[in-house]
């Protein structure tokens, strides 16, 4: 199975938001989906973990993604209060008492009761609506994107995982040849075949490998909590991490990625930002249309306890405020708005030819160890070690062989990591885990780099 294989049916879900990216309006497939990941996941991974079940759970449990559910609702609220029109307003309302002769009492006093209701002119409160119901689908829009963030950051650290256990089983097999050799020098020391100074240097290497296998062992630790805190786990339970690490593929040039660009969240929410802020500027230009106040109510006067309607219609006069700061301050964020989205495709078209410039190197150093490096490296070594054996090479050479050989090891799982970790990120930048390379080659064709027995004169 190819290693990108593993998150495809995890990114279901997501090419479901961006295939609803028309209409991303309804609130149905977050919240529907949060709900039913949230009850399906009730501990934390154990035993073998793969990458498609590490994307599975971060998905379902990071912290990072459970703010969005809050998020949403809040969102839904601004929009249910932006629908809202203004409350009536109740005024008592008492005059002609408290003066001089006949008013000097509340004998003849008017006292008014009248309500109020003021009128919005304008389209205000449609057009209020249309800016909250933009914020939410930029809220929306964010979920995706931090969806895309937790899936890249999953890959990344599972792909350390992935080297961290392929570096301690090369430090193992380090040591153990290094205990075979330091065995074989001591016999032959005790044989009088080389000098005390070759056993000396024999134990040093052997101590020295059990030193980086200590090394890569707290290496491997870190790796594991860092995948768990992908789903949030505050240690890691599971037993090892399962995957296609060594099998890769030629990435796809650059100019067959770039037209994806346009799936990334990052890029394709500005479309929603610039309807947002035209919302807005709309929204302003309504708001210098003043809103009316029409009332009524009773008025009671006191001296012959009389009852009279009364009404009145409160118009605001615009001569100096139209609100035109308000509507020139939206006609620049609108403005501003599209340079950002040219910005932000600029950018994410950069951030693409970058990870793509990097996994291109990484395939190529992984290809260059794989066929010429690697196997030639292991035949020096072998035979160094059959020469040792003869008597023809000292101890040195041998060492340096040894050395050679697992630098380049070591090399290769280091190119495979990088490798990984740039496919996760040109897979960010593209909008998902997408084909973003044709066909692999398999590590199955490569010599292993065991020990051999008995390196000492049979």
């Amino acid at each position: 199975m190819h290693w990108s294989t593993l998150t495809i049916a995890v990114a279901a879900a997501l090419v479901a938001c961006a295939n609803g990216r028309a209409a991303p309006g309804s609130s149905e497939p977050l919240a529907a989906r949060q709900s039913t990941e949230n009850r399906a996941q009730t501990g934390e991974p154990n035993g073998v973990v793969t990458l498609g079940e590490a994307v599975v759970w971060a998905l379902a449990r990071s912290p990072d993604l459970g703010v969005f559910p809050y998020d949403l609702r809040a969102a839904d609220a601004r929009v249910l209060q932006a629908g809202l029109g203004p409350n009536p307003e109740l005024s008592l309302e008492m005059e002609e008492f408290g003066g001089a002769g006949e008013r000097r009492s509340f004998a003849a006093a008017e006292t008014t009761i009248r309500v109020d209701q003021p009128i919005e002119l304008g389209g205000k409160r449609a057009r209020r609506k249309d800016v909250a119901g933009l914020d939410k689908e930029l809220v929306q829009w964010d979920y995706r994107a931090a969806r895309l963030d937790v899936m890249r950051e999953t890959t990344r650290a599972f792909a350390a995982v992935l080297a961290a256990q392929e570096r301690l089983a090369l430090n193992d097999r380090l040591v153990e040849l290094s205990r075979q050799t330091q065995t074989g020098v001591a016999q032959r020391v005790q044989a009088g075949k080389d000098s005390p100074v070759d056993e000396l240097r024999a134990d040093v290497a052997l101590a020295t490998s059990r030193i980086e296998r200590q090394k890569a062992e707290k290496a491997l630790t870190a790796a594991r909590h860092a995948l768990a805190a992908a789903w949030g786990g505050l240690r890691s339970v599971f037993e090892k991490a399962a995957g296609d690490f060594y099998d890769v593929a030629a990435p796809l040039p650059l100019d067959d990625m770039t037209g994806a660009v346009a799936d990334n969240p990052d890029v394709a929410r500005w479309q929603t930002e610039e309807d947002r802020r035209r919302a807005t500027l709309r929204l302003e230009k309504a708001r210098g249309m003043p809103d009316i106040a029409v009332g009524g109510g009773l008025r009671r006067f006191e001296t012959t306890d009389d009852l009279a309607m009364v009404f009145g219609v409160t118009i605001p006069l615009p001569l100096f405020d139209h609100n035109q700061g308000g509507v020139l301050a939206a006609t620049a964020e609108l403005g501003k708005a599209r340079r950002q989205a040219e910005a932000a495709q600029v950018r994410t078209t950069a951030a693409l030819a970058e990870a793509a410039g990097a996994l291109a190197a990484a395939y190529d150093e992984i290809t260059t160890l794989r066929h010429d490096a690697l196997p030639q490296a292991q035949r020096v070594f072998e035979a160094a070690q059959q020469g040792y054996q003869q008597g023809k090479f000292d101890y040195l050479y041998l060492l340096d062989a040894q050395r050679t050989l697992i630098a380049i090891q070591a090399q290769h799982i280091d190119s495979l990591e990088a490798y990984h970790r740039a496919r996760a990120d040109v897979e960010r930048l593209l909008g998902g885990p997408r084909h973003v390379a044709d066909k692999s080659i398999s590590s199955g064709s490569l010599p292993e780099p065991v020990p051999q027995e008995n390196s000492h004169e049979k």
